[in-house]
């Protein structure tokens, strides 16, 4: 049998020409089905497999799409979080369905370049980052000379990278809102505004309250987005707060159980004694005890305007962030 190492060698034995191999195996719609399949066949009878990596090299593409999650200003956090979990999920679906590759990295930030270091290593097609942190501005330096770059987050007027995420003002506003129609006057929110999503949450959360007449009413208590760091900053506040608020918005489901374990531990019932909260509108939310009030950002539409947008964004297009409605889930928590 005549060893068969190269392109050129299945083109011999093919009698047609080395790109015409190439772009046969690649599965082409230029070249006609009859030779395809014969082509096919002479690489499976000689054991012939292409080297993917050069003909990646050769047309400047890897297959490959880069999904980062910096944590500038919760190093604590992990892969295993929920929301990173399902985001991932939902991502990795439907890159699955586009034909790529997912290559994931949790980052925690030292200085300004860490993203200028990933896109510049050549390894991914494409960038989609979950999560602003607090690193807006390393992400629109990146994204000015960077074009296929996506980010799940907040929408802030003038930002040069491209966004996905809920309208998190309106979020917190409604959230707000709902447990002022409940009888809530004393509110407390429960987030680190440093984070451009949580910081917006506060900010929605505020403006109901001015509305409501109830600006001094407002407290704050920026507790870890990690379950077991945000349980004892919970526990602290309650033990040591002078008049406890009668309401709890949460800015992520995460922070909202925890506040659910420790107000069990201090006697204090849900929603009898205090109403609570969440954000992000996680399937484990249902679990609770009681079953956890939510604002949903639709995460299923969200993966799928990330990856739409960014495939966009490869092939040169221009596109425009997308600030998704948040929906209020009313459960048994207030």
């Amino acid at each position: 049998m005549v060893k068969v190492r190269t392109i050129k060698d299945i083109a011999e034995l093919a009698g047609v020409s080395t790109g015409t191999v190439s772009r046969a195996l690649a599965g082409s719609e230029l070249i006609s089905k009859k030779t395809r399949a014969k082509i096919q066949a002479l690489a499976d009878e000689h054991g012939f497999r292409p080297n993917v990596l050069a003909r990646n090299l050769r047309i400047q593409k890897t297959g490959a799409i880069g999904v980062l999650i910096p944590l500038g200003h919760e190093k604590g956090q992990h892969i295993s979080d929920p929301f990173f979990i399902t985001m991932l999920g939902l991502l990795a679906d439907r890159l699955t369905e586009k034909g790529y590759d997912l290559l994931l990295s949790r980052v925690i930030p030292t200085d300004g370049s860490w993203l200028e270091r990933f896109v510049d290593s050549g390894r991914v097609d494409g960038l989609i980052v979950i999560g602003q942190s607090d690193q807006v501005e390393t992400l629109d330096k990146v994204a000015a000379r960077y074009r296929p770059l996506v980010v799940w987050g907040g929408y802030t007027e003038g930002q040069v990278h491209c966004s996905v995420g809920s309208d998190n003002r309106k979020g917190g506003y409604i959230a707000a809102k709902h447990l002022i129609e409940r009888g809530c006057n004393r509110l407390a929110f429960f987030g680190d505004p440093k984070a451009l999503e949580i910081g917006q949450r506060l900010e929605g959360c505020r403006q109901a309250m001015v509305e409501a007449g109830l600006s001094e009413k407002l407290s704050v208590l920026p507790a870890h987005l990690v379950a077991e760091a945000a349980h004892p900053d919970i526990a602290n506040y309650l033990g040591s707060v002078g008049e406890r608020p009668q309401g709890i918005v949460a800015a992520s489901d995460v922070i909202a159980m925890s506040a659910l374990r420790a107000l069990a531990e201090f006697g204090l019932a849900v929603p009898g004694d205090v109403h609570v909260i969440g954000y992000d509108g996680l399937a484990i939310g249902e679990q609770t005890v009681p079953r956890l009030s939510t604002v949903s950002q639709d995460l299923t539409q969200g993966a799928h305007h990330l990856v739409d947008m960014l495939l966009r964004r490869i092939a040169g297009e221009d596109t425009q962030s997308v600030v998704m409605e948040p929906e209020l889930i009313v459960r048994m928590s207030s």
